[in-house]
């Protein structure tokens, strides 16, 4: 896994723009996930920017947060500190109906809404590097 900034970048646009693709099709539980997985892989791109070396095999926002020493806006932390939280049981559904009555379309919508406002946030501190 020894990507160039660039290539995490590259691929988490591409990750938001599936999430806005499951988001229309009404896969609002994978819209969720690729938005997590989106900022994950800016997290990681940013990791390797900042520290020069390739991110750990994480999935943890909050901890690729703490490792760039990145201090997010309370709101879009507290934003991230959810969309963390949320990840496992999107990832690995114990029971699928209960998830998808948890991420109905107005739910998936903020947090799609939020997710991007986060990576632009990111994409910003990438620009300043």
């Amino acid at each position: 896994m020894s990507k160039k900034p660039s290539e995490w970048f590259k691929q988490a646009d591409y990750d938001m723009d599936t999430a806005d693709y499951m988001f229309e099709g009404k896969r609002y539980v994978y819209a969720v996930f690729m938005c997590h997985l989106s900022i994950e892989k800016t997290l990681k791109g940013l990791y390797q920017e900042i520290l020069e070396e390739v991110p750990p095999n994480t999935h943890s926002l909050l901890f690729l947060l703490e490792k760039i020493e990145l201090d997010l806006p309370q709101e879009l932390y507290d934003f991230v500190f959810m969309l963390n939280r949320v990840s496992i049981p999107t990832r690995y559904p114990d029971d699928l109906a209960k998830i998808m009555k948890d991420f109905d379309r107005k739910k998936t919508k903020e947090i799609l809404t939020k997710g991007k406002e986060v990576l632009k946030w990111l994409k910003v501190r990438s620009e300043k590097q």
